[in-house]
């Protein structure tokens, strides 16, 4: 139905995108290293990769973006040997590319968890649903057996609906789109014991957002990385 909708209202769709994507301050990733070691216990090797909320944009440090509340975490009881690859704009084809070339250039990495933020960027591109299941069935299947992950943790795309920065009838389109590619990924986690799928967290609301309406705030990303945090500790137990 959406997508009759979308024929319908194509041209006004695209002017309003446009003005969305002049308006909307740019904001940059969050500052802070990158990779490292916290805690201590027994080792736990993580690896947060996606777009740019896993890149933190929306924060000001990686401490208070998804890595960093995920590894405080975890250090509480681990010794995590954690790192980030994540670049703002990336879609899941872009992501398994830059997961892939990290690979072939130091084979030797091994990665206990993985955590992945990627939907958005899809989603706002003309890739059909069933083509982003493919590229994540690829993605999944690189991390497994090239990375030996034995714990995938996926996020949820964001509910686009909820986006305060964007206008109707765009709002509602994207909602619809998300919602599509989240029943999609639901299906796909149903059929298959290898990944766990985890909400986003925070109810996205202007309040629990970045300034620019589009990226997570701080309260988003500690509940997103609690949860994921969460996850992982309940899995390791």
């Amino acid at each position: 139905m959406h997508y009759l909708v979308f024929i319908i209202l194509a041209p006004w769709l695209f002017l309003q995108g446009k003005r969305v994507k002049q308006n909307t301050p740019r904001l940059p990733e969050a500052a802070g290293e990158r990779i490292g070691v916290s805690g201590d216990g027994s080792a736990l090797s993580v690896l947060v990769l996606g777009d740019s909320a896993a890149a933190g944009v929306g924060v000001a440090q990686q401490s208070e973006a998804l890595t960093g509340v995920v590894v405080k975490e975890l250090a509480r009881q681990y010794q995590v040997n954690w790192q980030l690859l994540a670049k703002s704009g990336s879609n899941t084809e872009k992501v398994t590319c830059m997961l892939d070339q990290l690979l072939s250039v130091t084979p030797s990495l091994r990665f206990d968890v993985v955590i992945v933020s990627l939907g958005v960027n899809d989603v706002l591109s003309p890739l059909s649903v069933k083509r982003w299941i493919k590229q994540q069935k690829v993605l999944i299947e690189l991390i497994a057996t090239k990375a030996n992950c034995q714990r995938l943790v996926l996020t949820r795309v964001p509910p686009m609906g909820d986006f305060p920065v964007l206008p109707q009838p765009l709002r509602w389109f994207l909602g619809k789109r998300s919602n599509e590619f989240n029943r999609y990924l639901e299906k796909l986690a149903a059929e298959n014991s290898c990944f766990t799928l985890l909400d986003f967290g925070h109810q996205l609301d202007a309040s629990a957002m970045a300034k620019d309406g589009f990226h997570p705030g701080q309260a988003i990303y500690q509940d997103w990385g609690k949860s994921a945090a969460e996850v992982i500790i309940k899995s390791l137990n």
